[in-house]
């Protein structure tokens, strides 16, 4: 008779860890995994095609253009509809678009424009599939873990970084760039089924507005008015632009001149994956009483890798420092979420995750196209410095906004006083806010 110690248990969720959650860890899982690859196989099919560095950053360019052109409306169209919707139409149109760039590269001699143009509808899905992604999982998770939900999501996305990162690199070099994107097109059909999945009737229908225009006025005026975050937004602009030009041009090129091809490149780009994985972890148990402060100081290391690829190191010295990078982003990512997650109305999540996603990818197309021009203005070298010089100055400039500075983490507990509930406040005295 088996005694009942011996009877295996059922392994609980936490709370916190609904359906949705666990469909939306999931499916970012298999999308990292594709994408991480495809960012490095795109290039490599530029510069096996007979491109160059201005040629890469043009493709990098036409990812990104329709990125910032369609993002806002991306958010009002995901605060309207529901957001599952918006995700899997766009995880529809990503498959195609990189199915059919595995099949230009696989089959015949690709052309720059086809390039740019299928990368644009890529570019142009992530615009929508972006707000209603965040909004979704901002509104899946409540209460005072959020915190820890969100630096699990993170940890999982980031983890099959690692492994998309590094074995894109690996695959490109053995069988070719077509092949990897073919894999990207795969997993966003796996992807877009899960989502497909997801349950909204939690979340209230919206009433019915004024339009479109007045969607994103009512978006606008809840970033404009919070200090913290349009100063924060306007700080990424330049540190998104400059880090983007660094890895998805200068990157493969000092990977292919000087450190030995594709493989080193994405053996760099897995260990920033690691550091992220790492990150998400210490953010499981670190929570920051002041969360953008904290998230802040750590942009700085953002400026390591640019240093790195200036000099440049060895690649286990570019390892070490892409590594260090993606801790601290990922104290900053984790911190930001939790107080968009804290600040935010739910009805407005996508909106305000729009103008985020906008205000940090604005510069960023410009700053792809121009990085070979400047490379050969400047030289590649100077360049890289200036980038990380960049990353520093903004960062330092945005710690003089006192809100940034001064935003505190609110918790609220609830315990039972004679039959009623007390609920504690924050440092200030304003009530807790539970999400």
């Amino acid at each position: 008779m088996t005694s009942p110690a011996a009877v295996p248990r059922r392994v609980r969720r936490p709370d916190w860890a609904g359906r949705n959650y666990v469909l939306l860890t999931a499916a970012a899982i298999v999308t990292n995994l594709g994408t991480h690859g495809a960012l490095i196989a795109s290039a490599f099919a530029v510069l096996q095609s007979g491109g160059d560095g201005s040629d890469v950053g043009m493709v990098a360019a036409a990812r990104t253009l329709p990125l910032v052109l369609f993002l806002l409306i991306g958010g009002a169209v995901a605060d309207r509809i529901p957001r599952h919707h918006v995700m899997v139409a766009a995880n529809a149109l990503n498959c195609v678009s990189q199915g059919a760039f595995a099949l230009l590269v696989l089959t015949g001699d690709p052309q720059l424009w086809q390039m740019m143009l299928l990368t644009g509808l890529c570019g142009a899905g992530q615009a929508f599939f972006n707000p209603a992604a965040e909004g979704m999982l901002l509104s899946s998770v409540s209460g005072e873990q959020a915190n820890r939900a969100f630096a699990l999501f993170r940890m999982a996305m980031h983890g099959a970084s690692i492994g998309g990162a590094a074995l894109g690199g690996a695959l490109i070099a053995a069988v070719g760039p077509g092949w990897v994107l073919a894999v990207d097109a795969v997993a966003f059909a796996f992807a877009g089924a899960l989502r497909a999945f997801l349950d909204v009737s939690h979340i209230r229908p919206r009433e019915p507005g004024g339009g479109m225009l007045s969607d994103l006025r009512e978006g606008w005026r809840e970033v404009a008015g919070r200090p913290w975050l349009w100063s924060i937004v306007a700080q990424f602009s330049v540190v998104v632009a400059v880090v983007g030009a660094a890895e998805a041009v200068y990157g493969p090129l000092v990977a292919q001149d000087e450190l030995g091809g594709a493989a080193p490149w994405g053996l760099a780009l897995a260990a920033f994956g690691v550091g992220t994985v790492v990150g998400a972890f210490v953010m499981m148990r670190w929570r920051p009483r002041r969360l953008l402060l904290a998230g802040t100081l750590c942009v700085f290391p953002l400026a390591l890798p640019s240093a790195a690829l200036a000099v440049p190191l060895p690649v286990a010295g570019l390892a070490a420092v892409m590594f260090i990078s993606g801790v601290a982003i990922e104290v900053f990512g984790v911190s930001w979420m939790t107080a968009l997650h804290q600040e935010i109305p739910e009805e407005k999540f996508s909106r305000v995750s729009a103008y985020d996603w906008f205000g940090s990818v604005a510069m960023l197309p410009l700053a792809t196209a121009v990085a070979g021009p400047v490379e050969g203005l400047v030289g590649r070298h100077e360049a890289l410095w200036g980038c990380a010089a960049l990353v520093v100055l903004v960062t330092a400039a945005v710690l003089l906004v006192p809100d940034v500075r001064n935003l505190k983490r609110r918790t609220r507990e609830v315990a039972k006083t004679d039959g009623a509930l007390a609920v504690s406040t924050d440092a200030e005295g304003a009530p807790g806010r539970l999400g």
